[in-house]
């Protein structure tokens, strides 16, 4: 089995991969996280997480390297980390009483083959009064995660109801994983990785 690399600094995807067994180390990648005018926030994550990867194969060429990219969309506007505290106040503002979608791009790759895929969840939020959002955000858990929450800790109190996958809102669908990670020669078995021939084909 070759190393597995995560090309993220987030440490709610090394939860999840820890969650499933998997023993790795962390390469957070180098990557200008910027939004072309226009694209689309499917578009988006998808292009962000495999620049993560690339970035991150060009060292360990010969690991198997994962990485990611989450964020918020509502309205036709796309909620990344907040720059501090009131622009944290700004989004879950917006995001109170209403629903949006949290999209996470997922990249694996592997014998010099690379694959993605995205996956959607739709949250809804709770009403929030200002002193709620203020409460919150005075707790530093919203300045690191997109759209300003975070729904695996206290931001979970925020939240009336989610429509698709947990772990996609969290950062890293578990069942996009799974079924990722065939396309560049693995098996995901309950607490580890198995490794299976790939036919050869067309690198990317």
């Amino acid at each position: 089995m070759p190393d597995i690399v995560l090309a993220s600094a987030s440490p709610r995807r090394a939860a999840v991969l820890r969650m499933l067994g998997l023993t790795f180390s962390v390469v957070p990648a180098d990557v200008e996280e910027r939004r072309e005018q226009g694209e689309p926030p499917r578009r988006y994550v998808e292009r962000l997480s495999r620049a993560k990867v690339r970035r991150v194969m060009a060292v360990h060429a010969d690991a198997l390297v994962i990485g990611g990219d989450t964020v918020v969309a509502t309205d036709g506007c796309v909620l990344e980390k907040p720059r501090d505290g009131a622009e944290a106040v700004r989004m879950l503002s917006s995001l109170s009483g209403s629903e949006h979608e949290v999209f996470s791009g997922l990249t694996v790759a592997a014998h010099g083959r690379i694959a993605s895929n995205v996956a959607a969840a739709r949250v809804i939020f709770r009403t929030l009064t200002r002193e709620v959002i203020e409460a919150y955000v005075a707790t530093g858990e919203p300045l690191d995660k997109a759209g300003a929450y975070g729904v695996q800790g206290i931001g979970a109190s925020l939240v009336e109801r989610i429509e698709g996958d947990y772990y996609t809102v969290v950062g890293l669908s578990v069942a996009a994983f799974v079924d990722l990670i065939p396309a560049v020669g693995f098996e995901y078995l309950p607490g580890g990785l198995a490794a299976f021939a790939l036919p050869e084909g067309r690198r990317p």
